[in-house]
Formats: structure tokens, C-alpha cells, sequence
């Protein structure tokens, strides 16, 4: 295969496609069994405890029969399900980057919709001046005209009216 051969790009894919490859996904993804038994305040300690402690923590384990068999884990396990979480870490750092963009390329999608909206019913008021046009608009420009948020002043909350004070 030459270097000059472009890759095929992937197809594109539908927002139903991704939701449902997502699902896929996330049914193969193995989940620890169980969560821990403890508060909701105290999971969230247990879960930043730092890296060289948990470190110095897996060696005592493992310098000590009595300590592995408290535990009910020996070193080893503990070892290989701290580099698991670890790099669990990177998959959960793609996916908030993955949701971050398509966050953003959503709301580009709703800018221009937005844009093409507004542009829209500029385009339509003018036309309307046009007699040609104006019997196939109106009934249009009057239903935006009612949904449209810009280009309205709201409507001010009255202010309660002061009740006198009263001396007993």
C-alpha cells in the first residue's frame, strides 16, 4: 500500500446510530459487582485518597499475610485493580471530551437554526409589504410575531402596594 493512498474517511453517522451504538457499548463495559456499603459522603473521601498513600498501603498488604488475609485481597489483586481504575481514568476523560464537543457542535446546530429563524421573519415582514405576497405571509408573520421571544419587552410583575403601618 502506497503512502499516497488516502485513508477512507468513516461514514457519518445519525444521532440514532451513536445512541445506539453507545447502549452497545455500555453493555459490554464489566462493572464492579457491588458498591461499597458506606455513605454517600464517606464514598466520595474513599475515592480521592491520594495515590502515594494507596501505593504504600498495597506494599504493607503485600509485606503481610495476616494484613492480606484481613483484607480478604492480597497485593496483587489490590495492584491490578488500582491500575485498572487508572486506566478507567482515561476512558472517562474521552468520554467528557466526547460529550464536550458534541455539546458544542449541538449548540452551533441551534445557533444557525436560531439565525435562519430570525432571518426568516425579517425576510417574511418585508416581503409582506408586497401585496404579491403579503395574503400567503401574514397569517406566518403573525404566528411568529406571537412566539417570538425577541424583539418583545416583558411584561413587569406589579409592585404590591404599600400597606400603611398601623400603631396599636
Amino acid at each position: 500500500m502506497s503512502s499516497s493512498t488516502p485513508t477512507p474517511t468513516p461514514a457519518a453517522l445519525s444521532p440514532e446510530e451513536v445512541v445506539q451504538q453507545l447502549r452497545a457499548l455500555r453493555a459490554q463495559i464489566s462493572l464492579p459487582d457491588t458498591p461499597l456499603a458506606v455513605p454517600a459522603s464517606q464514598r466520595r473521601r474513599l475515592a480521592h485518597v491520594a495515590a502515594p498513600f494507596i501505593d504504600a498501603s498495597i506494599n504493607a498488604a503485600g509485606a503481610s499475610d495476616v494484613i492480606q488475609t484481613a483484607l480478604g485481597r492480597t497485593d496483587a489483586e489490590l495492584r491490578e485493580e488500582n491500575e485498572t481504575a487508572g486506566r478507567w481514568t482515561a476512558v472517562a476523560d474521552e468520554l467528557r471530551a466526547m460529550l464536550q464537543s458534541i455539546l458544542l457542535a449541538n449548540s452551533v446546530r441551534r445557533q444557525r437554526v436560531g439565525l435562519a429563524a430570525l432571518q426568516t421573519y425579517k425576510i417574511c415582514q418585508q416581503l409582506a409589504r408586497d401585496e404579491n405576497h403579503a395574503a400567503r405571509l401574514n397569517a406566518h408573520i403573525a404566528e411568529m410575531k406571537k412566539l417570538n421571544k425577541f424583539g418583545r419587552s416583558r411584561r413587569k410583575a406589579p409592585q404590591p402596594t404599600p400597606q400603611p403601618a398601623t400603631n396599636e
